[in-house]
């Protein structure tokens, strides 16, 4: 049993006791959805993952990724590639965009990512995953973290021992993912093998912990069963960046949140959709709040047919005035 927490500081970013991080997701994690995360008291937000071979290539859609504010600090900026000249090129442009650390993904298991030798698929190729690591260490002024998994496969679950290799080469700070690539999301998380990164007295950087974690009660075993330093929430958060608050809430206090009412979710709604609007534009902030817009209420009975109109309108007034319907008629 793991008892002994103190300040997580990752270089000199001081996260407090027990902090809860935003996990970078694709098409999820945008400015809009990392303010609203922070609203809640995410401790640290991330970029969605940005290809390096996008940045090199000056690919419109991969730059924008990396817009960054100052409301979201702290902020990493996630980038992933296999390539070493390519990860040394974009981790320095990464730099240049001005977030407070420069996160590398070891971790994504799809297919078109992993199978070119990115992401997870760096898992069988630990030398050069280190070698990677050292690089972007050695290339830029801000931290470096890395983000990874247990292993590719049931047999070579080798994160223990990477966990050191990585370290050596310079990292801040370690996030693992319970799951080897295999699973992809599948099963559930093995935390067992994360709470063994940590046991390892040869580390000594902050050991953050993935995978899961969807409850202020799953939050509170990973801090006293697994003894990590830090925890990260991802697929939990989507459609309920309030998960967040609620962690933090029981973690200091052992009580069991309320509920969100269909009212405060209506006005966080339109809260983000303003924000998504405000950071790209009508269309475009539209057009990326409808996957949010499906999932804040999510369950409501006989919902069918507003969620249809939530997630088809292009006019944002009349969205808002949908908000309202729904204040109106499930709150």
């Amino acid at each position: 049993m793991f008892l002994k927490f103190a300040a997580v500081k990752i270089g000199n970013i001081d996260l407090g006791d027990k902090p809860v991080l935003l996990a970078p997701m694709e098409d999820v994690t945008d400015p809009s959805f990392r303010f609203i995360c922070k609203e809640f008291g995410a401790d640290m937000v991330y970029t969605e993952f940005i290809s390096s071979d996008g940045l090199v290539r000056d690919a419109a859609k991969t730059i924008a990724k990396m817009q960054v504010s100052d409301g979201e600090r702290p902020v990493g900026i996630q980038i992933y590639g296999h390539l070493p000249e390519a990860m040394v090129e974009a981790a320095l442009r990464a730099e240049a965009a001005g977030p407070d650390l420069i996160d590398i993904n070891f971790g994504c298991p799809v297919n078109k990512i992993a199978k070119r030798g990115a992401g997870s698929g760096m898992m069988r190729e630990p030398d050069k995953m280190v070698e990677i690591t050292r690089k972007v260490v050695e290339a830029v002024k801000l931290p470096v973290t890395v983000k990874t998994r247990l292993g590719w496969d049931d047999e070579s679950r080798i994160i223990v021992e990477l966990a050191e290799r990585l370290q050596d080469a310079g990292i801040a700070a370690l996030t693992v993912h319970g799951r080897i690539r295999c699973q992809m999301y599948k099963g559930e998380a093995d935390w067992t093998l994360i709470g063994k990164v940590k046991e390892n007295p040869r580390m000594h950087i902050p050991v953050i912990g993935n995978g899961d974690i969807d409850s202020p009660q799953k939050a509170k075993e990973a801090f006293d069963r697994y003894g990590v330093d830090g925890i990260m929430v991802g697929r939990a958060s989507f459609g309920h960046p309030w998960i967040f608050r609620e962690i933090k809430q029981y973690l200091s206090t052992g009580e069991i949140p309320q509920p969100m009412s269909i009212a405060d979710k209506v006005d966080l709604a339109k809260r983000h959709l303003a924000k998504s609007i405000d950071v790209k534009g009508e269309k475009v902030g539209i057009l990326e709040m409808r996957r949010h817009l499906s999932c804040y209420f999510k369950g409501l009975d006989n919902f069918r047919d507003t969620r249809l109109k939530l997630v088809t309108s292009t006019d944002p007034q009349e969205l808002y005035s949908l908000l309202d319907y729904v204040r109106e008629n499930w709150g």
